[in-house]
């Protein structure tokens, strides 16, 4: 099709727009195999990627499902259903958009698969879901577009891998069907390409005009922000000004937490009564639908909020975003700020708030990366096996397989190009027997493979428990929040089980921005009652604390080598004067050490700035050495930037303690048998199907999935240490919580190039480590000697030793 049918453009011309030039680009390349379309946030990218879906159907003659659109967010899908429905009823076009998440009625998904929409709408779990069905070639039968929207989010988790290994599978049974690709933020647009298409089919690039930049400065402020802490509640006069110099403001926060904390604060200060609504992962679905249709309407004001809110809803009155703490990425700063005037060719505002001292200083270097086009994203690894393993059991489900034609099919997939014919087959035999240690066991035994070769599912009805337990996102385990005398109404959200189970009767929490009393649990539902006058414990919500982007730390030390700092706010550049003054700044390329007596104890600083989870990890795997070396620690706490370690002796020389070898044995003896590998090995193993959270309609409990998961840990870790599941685990540690590599590179970075400085005294960017959470005490010859010279002590004031 040449030319873009006139009921479309008659339509565009009606509502006083013009297609815009890469909307119209996007049609031309209707035909090409994969497409990735970069454009601005509020540029209509949606529009671009179902133009050329719209123009082929709108001769009616299309039978069946023609478009897929895959988006992360349920909510997402259902504002594009909204958005798409209104040119097709205005222009008349005879389609039928659906769309089938999680919260699809299961009366629409029978039908759905029996009668497909036109363009259907969905997520890549439900996808995965509807390919394991055996008659998914007559549901996708005339499908020839797929249309991945954020695509830069879906890249970055284990649902985008999910992803390509599904639209593999459909590339096999619609070998005409063209893949397109939507993203604002995209640090490496040739990577994410190759992540798009067909391996090895080439995808096409198409970048649109960027638009003006965005109007982004750091909030003013009358009060200093603290040494420490990540609440940011200095600055709640200052946001409650903003909200009411603006006609609709988000406010982005790092955790859940944070946000229900501020949210909190926010409505003491409140005092004019503004409308404000809270909306994050863990609050209930109804509560944030009805923040999202208030939105809508123009009814709110404010809306704190999370990553809930990062992706492309459509609402075009939000015209200011507030970022409150360092945004750790700009990546994710930039799909943040592109919430705020999302309109084409219209600058978003956006404002960042540091919650303390040091994030000026990051917030800072985020700016200029912003203002500096410059986006940061880790390198993509190869694509995880615990994922492949679901995939093989996914197409059990469908009907079965010949090994050969499946590992051809899965090497397709951008994620799994390199995958080995030995990768594969170790995966096949897990998935039919369970490995070597588990092959006795009727429970693993899951696949055989019939004399033409073909493998399918041992127990055909065991396709019902395979497909109940489809997806990739572990979520942290939670109880519901229900109010108490309301066993039958709505929750108000969840709350993890590790905290609900520190709770006694009587303590208080927030939640939706309610404080609640704790009265009890009961069926697996914590029951509470409205509490407004007491102040609140702080709720632990699943999500993840993020750490500092490798770019974003370096720019940082760039920051701290310039010989002042006039784009610093006053207090900040004092500070780091002062630091220079009494020690020294970090550097790029070395690594800063300083030493000094502090309250009794010495203490030492390694300013590392390789982020939160490699730093915790660091600290452990230090400490260790320190033990060995007699250096007797008693402690630390790690931050994004440095960590904090105190003891009983000083240290005279650091250099062996970052030999990487040794620091290597120490993770491994570490991780052997630490809780982060048993807590890796249930996730995974959950993934690659070997422990079922669902069974029968029934979920288990985070506790039951513990400790069946910790059974079959310590199990193969003892019979069976080369099992499969356990170099799996073994990977995703690495790279995951223990982010073991950012370690690496930092010893590459640094080599011998490491500064002890001895000091007398506590310096400027040490302090703020003093203050911070989360310290791990170190059980060791350091606590055995405090014990034995207070025995002595002791024994020498009652006059036995004098």
């Amino acid at each position: 099709m040449s030319e873009i049918p006139a009921p479309i453009t008659n339509w565009f011309a009606a509502k006083g727009w013009s297609i815009h030039p890469h909307q119209r680009a996007m049609f031309e390349r209707a035909a090409a195999p994969a497409t990735l379309l970069i454009a601005p946030t509020g540029g209509g990218k949606t529009m671009a990627g179902f133009l050329p879906s719209l123009a082929d159907l709108a001769d009616g003659n299309h039978q069946g499902l023609h478009t897929l659109y895959v988006s992360p967010l349920k909510a997402l899908a259902a504002d594009i259903k909204r958005n798409l429905r209104t040119p097709v009823e205005d222009i008349g076009l005879p389609i039928r958009i659906e769309d089938r998440t999680g919260d699809t009625s299961a009366t629409q998904k029978k039908r759905q698969r029996a009668d497909p929409p036109h363009i259907l709408l969905t997520t890549p779990e439900s996808l995965a879901l509807l390919t394991s069905y055996e008659d998914a070639p007559h549901m996708f039968a005339g499908l020839r577009r797929v249309v991945v929207d954020e695509i830069h989010a879906l890249a970055e988790s284990k649902r985008g891998d999910q992803l390509m290994l599904a639209l593999a599978r459909l590339q096999t049974l619609c070998p005409d069907l063209r893949r397109v690709g939507l993203s604002a933020t995209v640090e490496d647009p040739a990577e994410i390409a190759r992540f798009l298409a067909r391996h090895p089919d080439p995808c096409e690039i198409l970048l649109a005009d960027p638009g003006p930049d965005p109007d982004i400065s750091m909030l003013d402020t009358a009060e200093m922000p603290p040494w420490s802490g990540g609440g940011a509640a200095y600055a709640v006069p200052a946001v409650l000004d903003q909200i009411r110099r603006h006609k609709t403001t988000l406010i982005f926060h790092n955790t859940r937490a944070q946000a229900e904390i501020f949210f909190h604060n926010l409505w003491l200060a409140n005092d004019e009564g503004l409308p404000i609504g809270i909306h994050h992962g863990s609050l209930d679905r109804v509560q944030r639908e009805r923040v999202e249709a208030a939105m809508v309407r123009g009814e709110l004001r404010a809306v704190v909020c999370t990553g809930s809110l990062d992706l492309g809803i459509d609402w075009g009155d939000v015209d200011l975003v507030i970022q409150i703490g360092a945004p750790k990425n700009v990546k994710r700063l930039v799909q943040r700020i592109g919430r705020a005037n999302h309109r084409y060719n219209a600058p978003s505002k956006a404002l960042l708030v540091p919650a303390n001292r040091f994030e000026v200083v990051e917030c800072m270097a985020a700016l200029e990366a912003v203002k500096a086009h410059e986006l940061d994203g880790e390198p993509r690894g190869r694509g995880p096996r615990d994922v492949l393993c679901q995939h093989i059991l996914i197409a059990a489900c469908a009907g079965g397989f010949q090994a050969d034609v499946l590992f051809a099919e899965m090497t397709t997939a951008g994620p799994y190009a390199a995958l080995s014919r030995a990768e594969f087959d170790a995966c096949l035999d897990f998935c039919a027997t369970g490995g070597y240690a588990l092959r006795a066991y009727d429970r693993w035994q899951r696949l055989l493979q019939r004399p033409d070769g073909r493998w399918q599912l041992r127990d055909p009805r065991s396709a019902q428990r395979i497909r109940q337990n489809i997806g990739t996102i572990q979520n942290t385990d939670t109880l519901k929040v229900r109010l108490r005398r309301n066993r039958g109404g709505k929750p108000l959200g969840e709350i993890e089980e590790g905290f609900a189970a520190s709770l006694t009767p009587g303590d208080t929490f927030l939640i939706g921005g309610q404080i609640v009393r704790y009265e009890g649990m009961r069926d697996m539902t914590v029951e509470v009652t409205r509490r407004a006058d007491r102040k609140p414990k702080i709720a632990t919500f699943m999500g993840t604390k993020f750490a500092t982007s490798t770019q974003l730390s370096a720019r940082i030390l760039n920051m701290f080598s310039q010989p002042d700092w006039p784009q610093l706010p006053g207090h900040t550049a004092d500070w780091l004067a002062l630091q220079r003054q009494i020690s020294r700044l970090p550097e790029q390329g070395r690594l800063l050490i300083e030493s000094f007596p502090h309250d009794g104890l010495e203490h030492v600083c390694f300013y590392g700035f390789a982020g939160r989870n490699a730093m915790q990890t660091l600290g452990l795997l230090l400490t260790k050495r320190m033990e060995e070396m007699g250096l007797n620690p008693l402690g630390f706490v790690a931050t994004d930037y440095a960590i904090l370690i105190w003891g009983l002796d000083a240290l005279a020389d650091p250099a062996p303690l970052f030999h990487i070898d040794s620091l290597r044995d120490g993770l491994d003896q570490w991780l052997a048998g630490n809780a982060v590998m048993k807590r890796t090995f249930r996730a995974s193993a959950t993934i690659a199907g070997l422990i079922e959270r669902n069974q029968g309609g029934q979920r288990k409990t985070g506790r039951q999935a513990t400790f069946s998961s910790d059974i079959l840990y310590d199990t193969l870790l003892k019979y069976d240490p080369d099992h499969l599941m356990l170099g799996i685990t073994r990977e995703e540690a690495m790279r995951g919580l223990v982010d073991f590599g950012r370690i690496e590179e930092l010893i590459a970075r640094v080599g011998d190039r490491i500064d002890l400085v001895r000091l007398d005294r506590v310096t400027p960017l040490a302090a703020p480590l003093f203050l911070e959470v989360g310290k791990v005490p170190v059980k060791g010859s350091a606590e055995e000697r405090l014990l034995a010279e207070e025995s002595a002590r002791l024994l020498s004031v009652a006059g036995v030793l004098g």
